[in-house]
């Protein structure tokens, strides 16, 4: 598993994975120089994504190691499915949807709509979207894609 720094806090490291199954960052090498070592893998899942990463994915800001990663996977052809988590206020904005547009035209499985029974959330009520998150939905997707 990959997280962006913000998500560290919100990753249950009491469950299946440790904090060294959570790649965060670069390994660095004895040289003091860093790398990134990314395994071929059959999907990529993006989930939760947030207004901020959907809209850095898009438009190829790859900031940190999470975002490189995923950029790349996604440049390589590796099916990938975005699962959105923002509220309705974010989701209207023009820049969101036109990077949940370019994410589709890329080939991405963006998550978000009637189709996929996710909606935005009303501003103020992620809290009690949390316990309905698709992750399920989003492994059948991935799955049925790297087919």
């Amino acid at each position: 598993m990959t997280a962006t720094p913000a998500a560290v806090p919100f990753l249950d490291r009491t469950g299946p994975l440790s904090a060294a199954d959570i790649r965060t960052d670069y390994e660095m090498r004895a040289s003091g120089s860093r790398k990134r070592s990314l395994s071929d893998p059959a999907a990529l899942i993006i989930a939760p994504a947030t207004f901020n990463t959907l809209n850095k994915l898009a438009t190829g800001i790859a900031d940190n190691y999470a975002m490189t990663s995923a950029a790349e996977l996604i440049g390589r052809g590796v099916p990938t499915v975005v699962v959105p988590f923002v509220n309705a206020a974010l989701a209207a904005r023009a820049p969101f949807r036109r990077s949940v547009d370019a994410l589709r035209d890329e080939g991405v499985y963006v998550m978000l709509g009637a189709p996929y029974a996710w909606e935005p959330h009303e501003p103020g009520t992620g809290h009690t979207r949390q316990a309905v998150f698709p992750w399920f939905a989003a492994l059948e997707a991935a799955t049925r894609l790297a087919r």
